[in-house]
């Protein structure tokens, strides 16, 4: 019998197999909300006095981000997200997205997360719903065990959300020879997912409500 074709199913998360965004949750769980209010406060002030070299939303995070988390110990963070990978599974998963995502499992389907999200507490949630791997926006740790205030490559929005999928799908691909094609879903649920969209051989919008509907 012929093997079926190998398939891939990338979530988004923010919205997606999470009910919020969390970034800015995080932030304040590292920071506290004043400095989280004042980091994005002077951020957008300084990102819209200037000539920007990438999107603005691109930008501003990457300003509130070395604000933030510039010469914070790694492995506090890392605990710190730990516990906030915990809350986000108790209290701020779709229960229709993960159980779509749990199908796809069943079907021995790889699952992914592909998120502008912070990988640091990304992985712990995927590690907790069993999911196959995380693609997602990540914080440099210097070699003196802090956090540089930059970030590892690019935050993974938009184009980069495909660029990265195609990345993992080579790599994984060159672990495990197959000359067929992959086919690939994608959930998301907004504009941000546009290009993940596009990508996907199924595109799937999961609307503020509970459905799932064609992109």
């Amino acid at each position: 019998m012929e093997r079926e074709q190998p398939v891939v199913a990338a979530f988004d998360f923010d919205g997606t197999l999470s009910t919020r965004d969390n970034v800015v949750p995080f932030l304040h769980r590292v920071a506290g909300l004043r400095t989280t209010l004042g980091a994005i406060g002077a951020s957008a002030l300084y990102v819209v006095t200037r000539a920007r070299a990438q999107p603005i939303r691109d930008e501003l995070k990457t300003d509130v981000v070395r604000r933030v988390f510039a010469g914070r110990d790694a492995g506090l963070v890392g605990d710190i997200a730990d516990e906030f990978a915990a809350d986000i599974v108790r209290r701020h998963l779709r229960a229709d997205a993960v159980a779509r995502a749990q199908w796809h499992r069943e079907q021995g389907h790889r699952v992914v997360i592909v998120s502008a999200s912070f990988g640091v507490y990304l992985r712990p949630v995927a590690r907790q719903l069993g999911l196959d791997a995380v693609l997602a926006t990540e914080l440099e740790v210097g070699s003196d065990g802090r956090l540089t205030g930059r970030l590892t490559g690019a935050n993974v929005r938009g184009a980069e959300k495909a660029r990265r999928l195609d990345q993992w799908i080579e790599d994984w691909r060159t672990e495990t020879p197959d000359a067929r094609p992959v086919f690939v879903w994608a959930y998301g649920n907004d504009g941000g997912d546009r290009e993940l969209w596009t990508r996907a051989d199924r595109a799937v919008r999961i609307g503020r409500r509970a459905s799932l509907k064609p992109a």
